[in-house]
């Protein structure tokens, strides 16, 4: 035993950093800028608060993927296909697929709106050419450019504290909203947080970052699954780190956004917001061109970066729980049925931009759609990585556990909020 694991604890130390970071940036996603823009204009700095309390519960969601993925060496509907009967895992791959899909739609519409606004191009041909690009990098790309480019995109975020900090907020109600949580007990103030714990907290992150995962143990030479199966507790504390800092990262994207529009549009009374590109367009006379600037080019950026997480990651579900060859390390020709789904999903996307779709409708039945998959993917994925035939010695401590059971409490009441808002 001492040998394997001492040769493993080695080729940890080569384990790539950033892989949270790639997840945490796909998180807010253009749909995801949309709501946190929608939630500042709406209701003012008093919203900020939302942010630090969904950082645990992100952290909690993504760990226990990663973990679940370094443990087993199988991406999460591999594991889930071989422990829980196929009505399960055909029930939860349905959501999942059409909540992906949906949601790649309208960031694509999203994306093409914000790029219109820098640069004068018809958005249909915009949506064409974003959805060849994106495409081509999955096909044609290997995994550690895409990883590599991913990293580069997702810095594109910082946009936004430039934005918030050119739209000169107000420190004292700042510093208020966000360490002194308000409620409003009306359908707005609800069905934005539900919203925004949806977004937050949205299915594609689960499955990417159990196969990004396996990906990376692949790409340094354990091909087969005997070889991935099992971590050590430095790799592991490696990965808390990366991700810890990855969903920092990410929920400071959602603070400065929530803090640009309530700085500006709250306060000048411009309240409703139904886009990512109309907070960007109204931004501009506000806080100033370059806010405004700022604020679409970080839209159009990260749905570089969102879009393939979420056809990439349907892919590797259908594949998973098909039981078909995939990855990214693998070639085309290799892994035909991988590459053909991706392409499918992304082709999809980009058709639903041309027969009159309507993005911001369609994330609300993404969303409606990914309230009711998210809560019992979280639930299986927490019974997996608290069960010791499958997680061995790395089985949910106290802590982790705690947390986790936390953001299932969480996530099943925002379902139960969203059908509330629908009643009220």
């Amino acid at each position: 035993m001492h040998g394997p694991r001492v040769e493993r604890e080695k080729k940890g130390v080569f384990r790539a950093v950033g892989l949270g970071l790639i997840t945490g940036a796909a998180d807010d996603d253009p749909s995801a800028i949309g709501t946190y823009a929608a939630a500042g204009a709406k209701l003012g700095p008093a919203f900020l608060w939302t942010a630090p309390v969904t950082l645990p519960m992100m952290f909690a969601v993504v760990y226990l993927s990663s973990k679940l993925g370094q443990v087993t060496g199988q991406g999460l509907f591999d594991v889930i296909r071989d422990r829980y009967p196929r009505w399960i895992l055909r029930s939860a791959l349905i959501g999942v697929l059409i909540g992906n899909t949906i949601e790649a739609a309208a960031d694509l519409g999203g994306m093409a709106a914000a790029l219109n606004l820098l640069v004068p191009i018809p958005e249909r041909l915009i949506v064409l050419g974003v959805g060849a690009a994106i495409l081509s990098l999955q096909i044609w790309g290997s995994y550690r450019l895409i990883r590599n480019v991913f990293r580069w995109l997702a810095l594109a975020l910082l946009a936004y504290v430039g934005s918030a900090l050119l739209a000169k907020p107000d420190w004292r109600l700042v510093l208020r909203g966000t360490f002194i949580p308000s409620f409003q007990f009306n359908e707005t103030f609800l069905s934005l947080l539900v919203a925004v714990i949806g977004t937050t907290l949205s299915a594609y992150l689960y499955t990417w970052q159990s196969n990004e995962e396996v990906e990376e143990e692949i790409a340094i030479g354990r091909t087969e699954l005997w070889q991935r199966r099992g971590a050590t507790r430095a790799e592991l504390k490696r990965s808390r780190r990366d991700i810890l800092s990855g969903m920092f990262f990410s929920n400071g994207v959602m603070y400065f956004i929530i803090l640009a529009t309530a700085s500006t549009l709250y306060t000048s009374g411009h309240t409703d917001i139904t886009s990512a590109a109309e907070a960007a367009d109204a931004l501009r006379p506000l806080a100033g061109a370059a806010a405004g600037a700022l604020f679409a080019a970080g839209v159009v950026a990260v749905g570089f970066l969102a879009i393939p997480v979420m056809t990439t990651g349907a892919a590797y579900d259908l594949c998973q729980a098909m039981g078909w060859r995939h990855g990214l390390h693998a070639r085309p020709r290799d892994a035909k049925r991988f590459y053909a789904a991706i392409g499918g999903f992304t082709g999809v996307a980009m058709a639903m931009n041309f027969i009159g779709f309507n993005p911001m409708k369609a994330l609300v039945w993404a969303g409606v759609v990914q309230g009711f998959s998210t809560p019992p993917l979280m639930l299986l994925i927490m019974l997996l990585t608290g069960n010791r035939a499958v997680m061995g010695e790395h089985v949910n401590g106290r802590f982790i556990s705690a947390l986790g059971w936390i953001t299932v409490a969480a996530i099943f009441a925002a379902t139960v909020g969203l059908v509330a808002t629908w009643v009220l």
